[in-house]
């Protein structure tokens, strides 16, 4: 352009041009600054939130330019804080919170500033309630219509938590909150919890900022298998350790720094005990308060919970008590010696639960010395199903019997009288004690068709009498008898907190929440029930609830059998109007026929809808890893050349049911070298190779009854030795015998018969490891870690 006068006409244009677009664009941000809606409002359905765009000004250097640091995600103004308490396997009948004989102090202080939930419902089972609770859909929604362990490749069976249902950690986090779980996971594929991972469905991969616990569906309280994060550790080296207060001492210290730090910033924390599922683990000291104290009997003590629930309220005073079920035996009909065990059993079980109300009591304390209870909004729910049975006829001194379909006799449970409770059992109680706590319902944990395996006290509370806050609860002490189920606390949460439902997640269509917030029913005590609908369905047995009206079939295994006595076209179907009978006690199926029908046809219409569908009634078969896609599928050898600890038996070589060899490369710098070279299991099932003062052994446990060792007679030498194990499976039924033989250096040193084998599983919590044992060990002649002390190059393991 060579004209001057357009020249300066073009930039004269340029300059107001600029002039009105910063007028404009300082216009836009004073408008923007008086608007009261937070600068995710715009964005709030999709996460994580996107970084809000730059407001500062960009000029040739900084001294031309205005900065505009990116502020972090702030969570909304008021946002409580949120405790979420979970226990395990406690029936409604349990804590004294419901009527109760066993005490539970702070459950009843949390009732005595918030309100009881009568008429609140789980899944019956473990991981589907944990699954349920934390993405706010129902359990087979979110594909967990079963443990972990028992995960088929239907749908709605496969325990792998899709991305399209966030948890509620998830949400929370990308709002602005801390997050943290300690204790039971369970949602985890145990294929999946091995120290390859993949680590994004381990709790700090499902929104979690920090996880203390264990993965799996159970764990030994003395001896846990502990992860943090994602590693695999060792239990505090305590005389005195018991995980519920190593629990709560990570909760403590968690909660403690995050309001030292971030004082202004809400916390969430998912404390979940591995209390009070099997094992009954408990300090003496805990027990010993309930020595006597269920003498009488089941019969008689399931009358007195009933008495004490009618006189707290805790029910309505027209309920029946539902009667025994034939299959359990009266208590007159025990003999003394039985009578003595078994009220044992339950003694036992008391001070487990009581413990761990004591230890949920500290971290509820250390809120409130922060000054911050008034401020958390306390969720308390007694229990992820009804009281457990599995315990079956005689209770039982190792679960893992239970698991492998393995019956327990009932002088194997009285030699270990004095030891319930303590390291040396993995006990369980007598399954008459599951029907007797979950008074006055029928029936116990996996009987998702009836009360007694889904009906769980449930404690809210927020705030203090003065209100304020949001809908903080004013009804100290308050009672609610709405129908509501576990996918309800996540829409509760974020109606509290006041953000909504987002649609995307990472990029991912969200499925729509199937729960209905509670929120609408903490002022009202008579407002009508907003959850109206809920199916029901665990190993076939099924239930469907309609407005008032129940409709339930219970399937032909019970909770302590290894197979169904009938098929699901022989079921026999009930019904219920629970608006007039609070415990199910009065069937009118003969009386009223076509509302049964129409119960039974909505069933399946919403099996069908949320992914119920196959019915699978079995148990063992889907214990077998062998059925699941896995890390091991396809493998028959396997090769380790350093200590590895902390394998899942998902993740491990299974040996099961087969022929295998184990080949160890060792180098001993010294005579009376020692060590597990490798190991799966512990004490109450398992095996181990190792070496003891030089010479090779190989122990075989089978389930704390009979052990076998094979041990050379001679030791290793000196220098580079090659050790071998070589097992030849008989064949046949699962868990059938075979012959072992040791070897060093190809020469047969040792022979032996193994009679019988574990068919199904050696554990839920033990690990197969490799140069050290992390858990308990197979054989009591070495203690753990009992880590090898010579060059350990390589372990082979060959399938045959």
């Amino acid at each position: 352009m060579t004209d001057p006068h357009k020249r300066d006409s073009l930039y004269a244009s340029l300059k107001l041009t600029s002039q009105a677009i910063a007028f404009l664009t300082a216009l836009t941000l004073i408008f923007s600054s008086l608007l009261p809606l937070p600068a995710w409002a715009d964005y709030g359905d999709k996460l994580p939130l996107p970084q809000p765009s730059f407001k500062g000004k960009i000029g040739l250097t900084y001294k031309e330019s205005e900065p505009d640091f990116p502020k972090p995600i702030k969570a909304p103004e008021n946002a409580p804080n949120i405790l979420l308490v979970l226990l395990d396997d406690v029936g409604f009948g349990q804590p004294s919170t419901f009527g109760g004989l066993i005490d539970t102090p702070n459950l009843d202080r949390l009732a005595e500033r918030g309100l009881r939930y009568n008429q609140f419902h789980t899944t019956a089972l473990c991981s589907p309630t944990r699954a349920a609770l934390l993405t706010g859909r129902n359990h087979h929604s979110v594909n967990t219509g079963v443990v972990e362990e028992l995960a088929t490749g239907y749908p709605g069976y496969t325990a792998i938590l899709p991305r399209s249902a966030a948890t509620i950690a998830e949400v929370l986090r990308d709002y602005g909150y801390n997050t943290a779980a300690f204790g039971k996971w369970h949602n985890t594929p145990d294929y999946e919890t091995s120290a390859a991972g993949p680590f994004d469905r381990w709790p700090t991969g499902l929104g979690f900022e920090y996880f203390y616990g264990f993965l799996g569906g159970d764990t030994n309280q003395w001896s846990p298998a502990l992860v943090e994060n994602t590693q695999h550790i060792q239990k505090p080296n305590r005389p005195d350790y018991h995980l519920t207060p190593d629990l709560a001492d990570h909760a403590i210290k968690w909660i403690r720094t995050q309001q030292a730090i971030a004082p202004d910033k809400p916390f969430f924390t998912y404390f979940a005990t591995g209390a009070t599922h099997a094992p009954h683990h408990a300090p003496k000291e805990w027990i010993d308060k309930y020595k006597g104290k269920f003498d009488r009997g089941w019969d008689k003590l399931r009358e007195d919970i009933f008495a004490r629930q009618l006189a707290l309220g805790v029910i309505p005073a027209d309920t029946k008590l539902t009667p025994r079920p034939a299959e359990l035996p009266a208590w007159d009909s025990l003999t003394p010696t039985e009578q003595k065990v078994y009220a044992r059993q339950a003694e036992v079980f008391a001070g487990f639960l009581s413990h761990t109300d004591a230890q949920i009591g500290r971290v509820i304390d250390a809120i409130d010395q922060l000054g911050e209870l008034d401020n958390t909004l306390v969720f308390f729910i007694a229990g992820d199903n009804g009281a457990s049975a599995e315990g079956g006829l005689t209770g039982s001194v190792n679960e893992l019997k239970v698991f492998n379909g393995v019956a327990e006799s009932p002088q194997e449970v009285l030699a270990a009288f004095d030891d319930l409770g303590g390291p040396k059992t993995f006990n369980h109680f007598h399954a008459a004690w599951a029907w007797a706590v979950d008074s006055p319902f029928q029936w116990t944990k996996q009987i998702a068709s009836h009360f007694g395996g889904t009906r769980n006290g449930l404690v809210v509370a927020w705030g203090d009498a003065s209100g304020g806050l949001r809908q903080r609860i004013k009804d100290r002490g308050g009672l609610r008898s709405q129908f509501h189920h576990v996918i309800d606390i996540y829409p509760t949460i974020l109606e509290a907190v006041g953000i909504e439902e987002p649609e995307v997640v990472n990029g991912v269509k969200q499925q729509p929440i199937e729960g209905t917030s509670l929120v609408y029913s903490f002022d009202d005590p008579a407002v009508p029930s907003h959850h109206k609908t809920q199916y029901f369905e665990m190993f076939g047995n099924r239930g469907i609830y309609d407005q008032g009206w129940v409709a339930a079939a219970r399937h032909g295994r019970l909770p302590w059998e290894r197979v169904s006595k009938t098929t699901f076209d022989e079921d026999n179907w009930e019904l219920y109007d629970i608006t007039k009978d609070f415990s199910e006690a009065n069937d009118l199926a003969k009386q009223n026929p076509d509302k049964l029908a129409q119960l039974q046809n909505l069933f399946l219409k919403e099996a069908k809808k949320y992914k119920v569908l196959p019915l699978d009634d079995r148990l063992l078969q889907r214990f077998d890893v062998k059925i699941r896609s896995n890390l091991i599928t396809g493998r028959n050898s396997f090769t380790y050349y350093t200590s590895v600890a902390g394998i899942p038996e998902g993740s491990a070589p299974n040996i099961k049911n087969r022929s295998f060899s184990i080949t160890a490369d060792v180098d001993a710098a010294k005579d009376g070298t020692e060590g597990v070279l490798v190991t799966q299991g512990g004490r109450f099932a398992g095996w181990s190779f190792f070496l003891q003062e030089g010479k090779p052994t190989f122990a075989y446990n089978l389930f704390n009854s009979d052990r076998t060792i094979i041990q050379s007679s001679q030791p290793i030498a000196i220098g580079k030795s090659q050790i071998k194990f070589d097992f030849t499976y008989d064949g046949g039924a699962p868990g059938a015998g075979g012959t072992g033989k040791l070897s060093i250096n190809d020469q047969q040193v040792a022979e032996g018969r193994i009679d019988k084998t574990v068919g199904y599983r050696f554990g839920l919590d033990e690990t197969f490891d490799v140069g050290q044992d992390t858990g308990t060990p197979a054989v009591d002649t070495y203690q753990t870690p009992f880590a090898f002390t010579g060059n350990l190059q390589q372990v082979t393991l060959e399938l045959k």
